[in-house]
């Protein structure tokens, strides 16, 4: 069949409206598909108080600027992490979700309990920072040196509060008090960071490790008296406190990392864009000084360096768990 002159005119317009039409809804589909194009969200997986929540907090203005973004904070606290960083495994990789966790997203792998894989189920972004641990204790408590606790935990049955079973403070505490210093210390295990130093401020119990940033402020107010840190150096926030290892116990270099990650099978170009944005955030003066103020030591590190160092820290807390014989409650 053919058409007339008429007929072949108003198909040819017909088809150049569509083709109009078209184009006019692949520019829009097109801009849907730059990415980020939604509120993106950055899952904390412990409640309020601790290292991840204070770095995302500091970061938070500058990244959602350098992104171009609104960006939400969720905390999902419980069982050590473990509850809010499974809900991240289990998202569709679209990089609108970033995990920003601690040392325990490698510790709890050691424990059947972890229900995820770090290797297989998330992608790095990067180490944002790490900070030390410390010991602090209740300014009731008649001691002013960790030797004078050890000697009164001797004799008198004594717990400490932790940030979580199975996190990095708990470990260090338990390898301190009961493999080196060999003294029973009971555990009591909060839901996060600002939990456990509110624990040891009202007095129950007397004694807690943590990450640093968690009772920072509390011990500058004087409401606990930090005894020991398991940096290398004294730290500048702290110049008072003597390290573990001044105090003889030079194996304990123990640190809580914050780290970012992703879905596994986010794109490449959304993994080096979240790691563009937070290395160039967390490289600017006024960000670095506030972080630092925290006892933080700024990392930033590569993707690339982030997997290896998640494979040496999964070997070395590995070997911390088999040495002390925790069970993650």
């Amino acid at each position: 069949m053919f058409l007339k002159n008429s007929d072949q005119s108003s198909s040819l317009a017909r088809r150049s409206l569509l083709a109009c039409l078209a184009a006019g809804l692949v520019a829009p589909l097109r801009a849907q598909t730059k990415w980020p194009n939604k509120v993106l969200r950055i899952v904390i997986p412990f409640v309020p108080g601790g290292p991840p929540d204070a770095v995302a907090r500091l970061i938070l203005p500058k990244l959602s600027e350098n992104l171009g973004q609104s960006i939400v904070i969720d905390n999902r606290g419980g069982a050590g992490g473990n509850i809010g960083t499974q809900l991240v495994a289990k998202l569709p990789p679209d990089g609108n979700t970033l995990l920003l966790t601690t040392t325990a997203f490698v510790i709890n792998t050691q424990f059947p309990e972890s229900n995820y894989n770090a290797l297989t189920d998330f992608l790095p972004v990067t180490i944002t920072a790490t900070q030390s641990h410390v010991i602090v204790v209740h300014p009731s408590l008649p001691v002013k040196t960790l030797a004078e606790l050890v000697t009164m935990a001797r004799t008198n049955p004594m717990a400490f509060a932790t940030p979580g079973s199975g996190t990095a403070p708990h470990l260090t505490a338990e390898r301190f008090f009961n493999l080196v210093a060999k003294v029973n210390m009971t555990p009591i295990h909060y839901r996060g960071a600002g939990l456990a130093v509110g624990a040891v401020v009202a007095g129950e119990p007397k004694v807690g490790c943590m990450a640093i940033a968690g009772p920072l402020q509390n011990i500058k107010a004087g409401k606990l008296r930090a005894l020991a840190v398991s940096s290398s150096q004294r730290l500048a926030t702290l110049p008072d406190v003597p390290t573990l290892t001044e105090l003889g116990y030079a194996d304990i270099l123990d640190s809580t990392w914050v780290g970012a990650f992703l879905p596994n099978g986010t794109p490449s170009s959304i993994q080096a864009r979240w790691y563009e944005a937070l290395s160039q955030v967390l490289a600017m003066p006024d960000i670095q000084e506030k972080i630092q103020s925290f006892a933080f030591d700024i990392i930033a590190d590569t993707p690339a360096h982030t997997s290896e160092y998640v494979k040496e820290e999964m070997q070395r807390w590995g070997d911390v768990i088999r040495r002390t014989g925790i069970k993650i409650e």
